[in-house]
């Protein structure tokens, strides 16, 4: 093929066509071999196809400029999944979109998307060493505006600047001990832990104590100047991503051990907290997720919280002697703290059991009927097995379902019962296989175990939506029950109401089993009202079918 022809045919490069006929005055130059295999390659459609595509590629980068329109999508992901949680039950469109964009290909893209997008893919250089006498010494100046946030050491002190310091043990210098993530400190990039505090608003802190310097900035207005010598370590902070439940209550104000009163973080038992950072072991950072833009508090690690809780256990029983006491059960469950949580999506046609935990006779059973009587089709609850003998108009199946102690025993030895229990020299339980029968027809699954089931049944295969059913106060309870004629639970023949002794048991096994396991519970309703009890039972039910919850993480992942 001629250079005359590869310039005619509108396919071939231009530049190749060029070497071609150049390669004309190069023959007295070079030998004969060696032009055949230049011209061999330059005409080869292969090499013409490669630098066509070269130029395209080059082409678009150079005039068209491609970029982004954003490089937060996956936040924006998890926007619209909140969004369209609320509205599934709504619109078939909702539904299909909500479960289209929880497909992890889909949810990978957009992650690999927002890398890119923000050039997270650029190797992190080290920083370039700065060349300086062995006497000198780096210095760091840095100007921070005064506001509503602690600095402070040994000595609570009013808020400043979102840090705390502390005396070096070894040195005597006052130095940065913690960044709270989210404060000025923080936000600013140029503090560090570790750093040494030279100057505040040009006043020498050396020899002086946490105290003093905490009096100079108390007694700062507006900008506050601080001189620093830089620790070696001087890694910006990340924010974990760990979300937990707490399964206490905690209040700094009543803390003696907290570094800093001001920069603690209250909360309750039940509240979802975002540990942003566990550098500390005994102090981690947190923020209450519905409070994201907050800045970080201190609160106990999972470590001093349950050595505080083994301590309290011990100076108890110490001053009890031998003596058996109310909380022997508490002794014998793990100690609650912290659960790390996650939020689980519903998925379509399966649907959560749900477990109505409460005191004997508070009306949990009656709840279970009530709400399984408005639409049978979708709320069933499975026949128990019993070991006792069958009564009079009791039918095989309907009630209970009979069967012998020998049997039964075996049964639970192979783990075939989510739950059981003796009650009266007869077994009774729960058998796996008929929740999951329930939950695989698209049915929404009732149980009313007793509450010593409840870690029996909080479970990965099985991931509960936990409510407990409370009892009122003493009168209400009497009032209520007595006013609607109730019968006694207790009473196997059904004919006589509740006792004052009943009921004073009930509220007693109310108030233990919130003890024990009211950290585990995902929803309370008070059973004063049975009409309002049953109408919020009906609404968690709808929240539990339709609305991304807090759950285990290890059911999520």
């Amino acid at each position: 093929m001629t250079a005359e022809v590869m310039a005619a045919d509108a396919n071939w490069d231009p530049a190749l066509s060029k070497l071609v006929s150049s390669l004309k005055e190069t023959e007295t130059l070079s030998s004969e071999q060696e032009i055949d295999f230049l011209k061999t390659l330059l005409e080869s459609k292969e090499l013409n196809a490669l630098v066509n595509v070269h130029s395209k590629v080059a082409k678009v980068g150079r005039d068209d400029k491609l970029a982004p329109l954003l490089s937060t999508s996956t936040q924006v992901l998890l926007e619209v999944l909140e969004q369209l949680s609320q509205r599934c039950h709504l619109s078939p469109i909702c539904k299909e979109a909500f479960y289209l964009l929880q497909n992890p290909h889909l949810q990978s893209l957009l992650c690999a998307h927002d890398a890119i997008a923000q050039k997270d893919f650029y190797p992190h250089l080290p920083e370039i060493p700065v060349e300086m006498d062995e006497d000198e010494e780096t210095i760091k100046i840095v100007q921070l505006v005064k506001s509503n946030e602690p600095l402070a050491g040994a000595q609570s002190a009013e808020p400043i600047v979102g840090a705390t310091i502390k005396t070096d043990e070894d040195t005597g210098k006052i130095i940065i001990a913690r960044i709270m993530h989210g404060g000025a400190a923080d936000r600013s990039g140029l503090i560090h832990v570790g750093d040494e505090v030279i100057e505040v608003n040009g006043i020498n802190v050396e020899g002086k104590t946490p105290g003093d310097v905490l009096q100079i900035l108390q007694n700062s207005e507006g900008t506050i100047t601080f001189k620093l010598v830089p620790s070696d370590g001087k890694g910006g902070q990340r924010e974990s991503k760990v979300r937990v439940r707490a399964h206490f209550d905690y209040n700094p104000e009543n803390d003696p051990y907290i570094p800093c009163k001001e920069a603690g973080l209250a909360f309750q038992r039940g509240d979802i907290l975002h540990i942003v950072s566990q550098d500390d072991a005994y102090w981690w950072q947190a923020r209450k997720e519905s409070e994201r833009t907050a800045r970080a508090g201190l609160i106990p690690s999972r470590a001093l919280q349950e050595r505080r809780v083994i301590h309290e256990r011990t100076q108890r029983d110490t001053t009890d002697g031998d003596s058996k006491t109310e909380n022997d059960d508490f002794d014998r469950e793990m100690i609650a703290t912290y659960e790390e949580v996650a939020k689980l999506y519903p998925r379509p046609g399966v649907f959560r059991p749900v477990v109505l935990i409460g005191a004997p006779g508070v009306g949990r059973n009656e709840l279970k009927r009530r709400l399984t009587a408005r639409d049978p089709e979708k709320f069933r609850s499975p026949v128990p097995y019993t070991t006792r003998p069958i009564r009079q108009g009791e039918v095989p199946g309907r009630e209970y379902i009979f069967i012998s102690r020998e049997k039964m025993e075996a049964d639970v030895s192979a783990g075939k019962f989510i739950e059981h229990g003796e009650y009266k020299g007869h077994l009774y339980g729960t058998s796996a296989e008929s929740v999951k029968s329930i939950v695989n027809a698209g049915c929404v699954c009732i149980l009313s175990p007793h509450y010593q089931a409840i870690k029996a049944l909080r479970t990965v295969q099985l991931k509960p939506f936990m409510i407990h059913i409370k009892p009122p106060s003493f009168d209400v309870l009497k009032e209520t029950r007595t006013a609607s004629r109730a019968k006694s639970t207790f009473d196997e023949t059904n004919s006589r109401g509740f006792t004052d002794e009943e009921f004073q048991d009930m509220v007693k096994h109310g108030e233990r089993i919130d003890f024990l396991y009211g950290h585990y519970f995902d929803e309370e309703i008070l059973n004063d009202d049975l009409a309002t009890a049953l109408e919020k039972l009906v609404n968690c039910v709808q929240r539990a079918e339709n609305e991304p919850l807090w759950a285990p993480a290890s059911w999520v992942q």
